[in-house]
């Protein structure tokens, strides 16, 4: 493209449209520059760039408003801190680079500048707080969608918040929120996903994965974003209105804990049976040996052939 044509376009001069191709430049983006033919993009850096995403998602309530940030303590704090201040239903807080980066049960999220997707979800539903326990469950749904449609790969769920790729994680979820009795103020979904990420600390290495590793190349995510973003704005969506029998069963039908032998702490006893069945509620229900029914709604779940 001339940059006479960009001049007219962006009603800027030549020379600024000049200092602006050098900018991209010394961001990472290759330009090819031919005299008296103007300039090519040739290739763009893996960097989250919030105008691309958005152009995809023009209509969603999930991502209206979307901040990127290179380096933060935490998405899901930051979103806190945000949150406290009035932002509004929808809004979505991304970073680079997470320095504490945190999972459920206080665990540690590796999030260094790796090409990894960490991303926090503002919502503010208009339900009482024991209605919303399984919002976890349908944030997670929604990225196993996103994954298998972008990627083609055969991501299932790990009941209630992990995304896996055969026997190796691909994706956490930590949902936090603020509440009184009778209402909720505020609900934050921190999401991480392994994108590009090429390799992993030795201690976590057999039972972690990432979208590059699988699908063998580099994958655009600024367009998985995107795809991610449209599928939570469904998904969610369809959740706080009443999630379809649908939906339920497409759940159960992509949970790879369906038939497998699971184990629950409850206080000091450690439970143990076979998970049959998710209500309509997203809860776990586990068949024991005596043939009563367990139904677990959080806690942790040791997953038996899988971590």
């Amino acid at each position: 493209m001339s940059g006479e044509t960009l001049s007219k376009q962006f009603g800027i001069t030549r020379s600024a449209v000049w200092k602006h191709i050098v900018g991209l430049k010394e961001e990472g983006y290759q330009i090819d520059s031919v005299r008296n033919r103007g300039y090519r993009l040739l290739s763009a850096p893996d960097r989250l760039d919030a105008g691309a995403i958005l152009q995809q998602i023009p209509s969603a309530a999930v991502g209206t408003g979307l901040k990127v940030m290179q380096t933060v303590d935490s998405t899901n704090e930051e979103m806190k801190r945000l949150a406290r201040k009035g932002a509004e239903n929808g809004l979505i807080v991304a970073a680079e680079c997470q320095t504490a980066g945190k999972g459920r049960f206080c665990r540690t999220w590796s999030s260094e500048m790796d090409g990894g997707l960490y991303f926090s979800l503002l919502l503010r539903p208009e339900l009482p707080p024991a209605d919303i326990a399984s919002i976890t469950l349908a944030a997670g749904f929604g990225v196993c969608l996103a994954v298998r449609n972008f990627t083609g790969i055969d991501a299932r769920i790990k009941w209630p918040n992990d995304v896996i790729v055969g026997k190796k994680k691909i994706c956490g979820i930590l949902t936090e929120m603020a509440a009184q009795s009778d209402r909720i103020d505020y609900v934050v979904i921190g999401i991480g996903i392994n994108v590009n990420k090429e390799q992993f600390p030795e201690e976590i290495a057999d039972r972690a994965t990432s979208l590059m590793l699988e699908t063998g190349k580099r994958i655009d995510r600024n367009a998985f974003f995107a795809c991610v973003i449209r599928y939570l704005d469904r998904v969610i969506g369809d959740f706080l209105v009443s999630l379809s029998l649908s939906d339920v069963e497409q759940f159960k039908n992509l949970c790879a804990t369906m038939g497998r032998v699971v184990s629950v702490q409850r206080g000091n006893q450690t439970l143990s049976g076979t998970a049959c069945d998710i209500s309509p509620l997203g809860e776990l229900v586990v068949r024991m040996e005596d043939g009563g029914e367990l139904v677990i709604n959080s806690g942790e779940v040791t997953v038996q052939g899988i971590y």
